[in-house]
């Protein structure tokens, strides 16, 4: 069976610049590109988004940012138009969301 030491042997040959060009470019091969949203999307976040606000229903929001999606989870208290921001109260504080990053929007209950 053969033992190989994967990058060992050649972590002596790399340069810092090279280590550094390989962590970055790890890094953009595992974002994830922005989901295309069409009018029907938006018309069922907003809908989902009323219903959760009106029944105070437990609500997980998936929003993507920076090349991850990142889920929330909690009840929506409010929504600002002007701002464009809603304000998602979880057990341990208010969060205020982007409308721009809400990829999905699920009620619990």
């Amino acid at each position: 069976m053969i033992r190989d030491r994967g990058m060992m042997k050649w972590q002596g040959m790399m340069l810092t610049e090279h280590m550094t060009m390989l962590k970055v470019y790890n890094q953009e091969i595992k974002k994830e590109p922005k989901p295309e949203l069409n009018e029907w999307d938006y018309d069922a976040i907003h809908h989902t988004l009323n219903a959760s606000i009106k029944s105070k229903a437990d609500t997980k929001i998936k929003r993507w940012k920076d090349g991850e999606f990142l889920y929330n989870r909690g009840t929506v208290e409010n929504a600002d138009m002007h701002k464009r921001v809603i304000e998602l109260e979880d057990p341990f504080s208010l969060i205020q969301i982007k409308l721009d990053e809400i990829v999905d929007v699920t009620i619990m209950d």
